[in-house]
Order: structure tokens, then sequence, then C-alpha cells
């Protein structure tokens, strides 16, 4: 069988996922960098700081006292529990432990939701600029991703009127990101407030992705949006995950807090799936969350600093604009005055400086690029050297 008449024969939800951008530009700059050229690197979502010692410890521990095998499905049930508790204590989100699946990761998490809520036909209202994933796992459910988008001026947040005039019989969830990626946007309560009572209204399942929740800056205050009142949280899914605010991208573990039903059908789906998650990162798991959160606010002091100075080298250039984030560790300049697409820009800029940004296109924004700060202050520096050069001489 050849490769087009193998293809014919797959699904065809599957072929049309869309591969990373991300990965595809975080592939092409080790290539650059193998060939001996210095490379300058804004492309990955991943902190540049180690996993603190003590959340290592926990997990060497586990494993030392041969915590090697199979959790439930769900996840360890202490895990579960802590988690739940976390939830109460710093988002005022009243689940239980039998409503929390823990997962390969925030990103499986949201799989796992997505499959469990769409059916085909659904429609998911998804803000623009998005994180990448959310419409490829909308599509795999079978559902359909309403792109609705947000305004610069208006900083990257949609509003009340904008999600209801994007409603429709079939609108099945809204995705809300906040702090989010790409854009570093944190909605404030009075605006989740809106968004929360057009949801009610229509009883539409709220998607509350909140893995970037501890990176927030300059006083804002991170809301989750489970939590303005009970008929809100009857209708949404938080998730959130360890990645981000522990530095422990590679331990793949996350979660999602869900209505009861919603949760017994994710549960039911991942021990068909994956089972649980790793079962040592799992303790790791629930020392993070019980130990002293020093080690987060380290981190992110030394993210806000980089903001800053990033933000502050991005607005000097002549012909990008740019919104200050709140939140996450991105950037997303406007590049527009440019000249080029978002696409091109970023394969000249990283061919001819050797700096790596995302195009903006994949998360509904060609218009923009996308920078990450979760690298040091000195790659940073000589990295909007290089970019103030490129783009002066465009």
């Amino acid at each position: 069988m050849d490769l087009a008449e193998c293809r014919k024969r797959l699904n065809p939800a599957v072929l049309t996922i869309a591969p990373s951008v991300t990965l595809g530009v975080d592939s092409r700059a080790k290539e650059i960098a193998a060939a001996g050229r210095p490379v300058f690197g804004f492309g990955a979502g991943e902190p540049d700081f180690d996993t603190p010692p003590h959340i290592k410890y926990a997990a060497v521990k586990a494993l030392e006292a041969a915590e090697t095998k199979y959790t439930a499905a769900a996840g360890l049930p202490a895990l579960r529990v802590v988690i739940a508790e976390k939830l109460k204590r710093e988002n005022g989100l009243a689940y239980s432990s039998s409503q929390i699946l823990v997962s390969n990761g925030a990103k499986h998490a949201l799989f796992n939701i997505f499959l469990t809520l769409c059916a085909p036909g659904d429609e998911v209202v998804i803000p623009a600029p998005y994180w990448l994933s959310y419409p490829e796992m909308v599509r795999v459910a079978g559902a359909r991703p309403v792109f609705v988008p947000t305004r610069e001026e208006n900083g990257f947040k949609l509003t009340a009127a904008e999600l209801e005039a994007a409603i429709t019989p079939r609108t099945k969830a809204l995705v809300i990101n906040s702090p989010c990626n790409p854009t570093g946007t944190v909605y404030r309560r009075e605006e989740l407030q809106a968004l929360a009572r057009v949801a009610v209204q229509h009883k539409l399942f709220i998607v509350s992705d909140e893995i970037y929740e501890k990176m927030i800056y300059g006083g804002a205050e991170h809301v989750s949006i489970g939590s303005l009142g009970p008929e809100v949280l009857a209708l949404t899914i938080t998730v959130n995950g360890f990645s981000k605010a522990y530095a422990m991208t590679g331990w793949r573990l996350g979660y999602a807090a869900a209505p009861a039903a919603v949760a017994q059908a994710a549960i039911a789906l991942q021990s068909h799936g994956s089972s649980a998650p790793n079962t040592f990162a799992q303790y790791g798991g629930v020392e993070a969350l019980k130990s002293d959160q020093a080690c987060v606010a380290k981190m992110v002091a030394a993210f806000e600093e980089r903001r800053d100075y990033l933000y502050e080298r991005l607005r000097s250039m002549k012909r990008v604009t740019c919104v200050k984030p709140d939140g996450a560790f991105y950037m997303l300049p406007n590049i527009s005055a440019c000249g080029l697409d978002s696409v091109t820009f970023a394969e000249r800029l990283l061919e001819e400086t050797g700096v790596a940004v995302v195009p903006g296109a994949p998360f509904g924004a060609d218009t923009h690029v996308r920078l990450s700060y979760a690298c040091s202050l000195q790659n940073i520096r000589e990295g909007m050297d290089r970019m103030a050069e490129f783009v002066a001489r465009l």
C-alpha cells in the first residue's frame, strides 16, 4: 500500500491536525545551533529553571519506597485530595477530590475534557489569539472551533457582547485562558463576571485553562471564573498543572476539576486511554502543593524582570507595537508594519540573525509573533539587539 492510499484510509479528523509550529521552530533552531551558529531562542514555553530540589527529592523518596506501581486511573488519592484543598484555599473553588482527574500534563487533561464534552456538530467558542492546540483538540473531538477575534486595543480580551454574538444553538462550550498563551492577557474579575453571566444564560460549559495562574505581574490578580458563584461553578471545568509554576514540564503532570458527571466520564475515558500518570511524579506533585511556595515567588520575580526589559526593547523598535502582558511568560508584538506575514518574518529572523520566535499565524494572529521570556536576560538582551537591527533594515 503506497502512502497516498494509506492516508485515504486514516481518520480524517487526525489527518487534519496541523503539526506544532512551536516545536517546528525549536527543531530548526537546534539545526542552526548544531551547525555552529549562535541561536537566541524565544520559542519554547518552558521555564529555564530547574525543578525545586524538595520536589525532586519527594519523587526520589517515592522510588526508594517502591512506589512504582499503578495508581487509580484518576490519580493518586493523596494528590487528588491536595489538589482539591489547593483549589479551595487559593482559588475559592469547591471541588471534592472525586471531581479531580490527574492526567499526563494539562494538555492531556484538556484533551480528555474536550473529548468528554464535545459531540459531532457541537461548537466551541475560542477567543483569538489562542493557544494553538485548542482548535486541534476540538476538531479531533468532532466539534467545530468558533474563533472570536479580540482587539489589541482592548488587551486581547473577549467581551460579553462578542461572546453573545458568537453563540448559536450548537454552541457547547467557551474556552477561557487567563493568564493567556500567547498574549499574556489576564482577565479582571468584572470582565469574567460579564462572560460568566452569558455562559450561565446559555448553559455553556466553561473550560478554564489556568496553567499560568502563578505568573502574574504588576499587581494584577488571578481570578478563577468558577469562583464567581455556584451556577458558574456547575458549568466550569478548571484545568491546571505543575509544568509552569514548578518548572516540572518533563514530569507530565496536570489535572482537571469538573462537575461530577463530567469528571466521572473523563475518568472513564482516561482509564482506557492512558490510565494514571507516572506514579512517583505524582508524589512530587503532592510535595509541590503542600510545601512552601517561595520557590515559585522567586521564579515569578525573575520573569517579571525579564518581562519589563523585553517590553521596553520591543516598544522601542520602529514599526513594532506591543501590549504589555500582565501574566504568563509570553509577549505578542505586532509586526504588521514591517511588511511581512508572521511566518516569513519568523523564518527570516531566524535564518538571518539566529533569533527564534514563533509565528502568530497558528495562534490566530498572523500580524504578530510570539516571544517567550522563559529564558535568561542575557539571551533576551542579545536577541533584542539582533531583532532591532533586523527590523531596522527591513
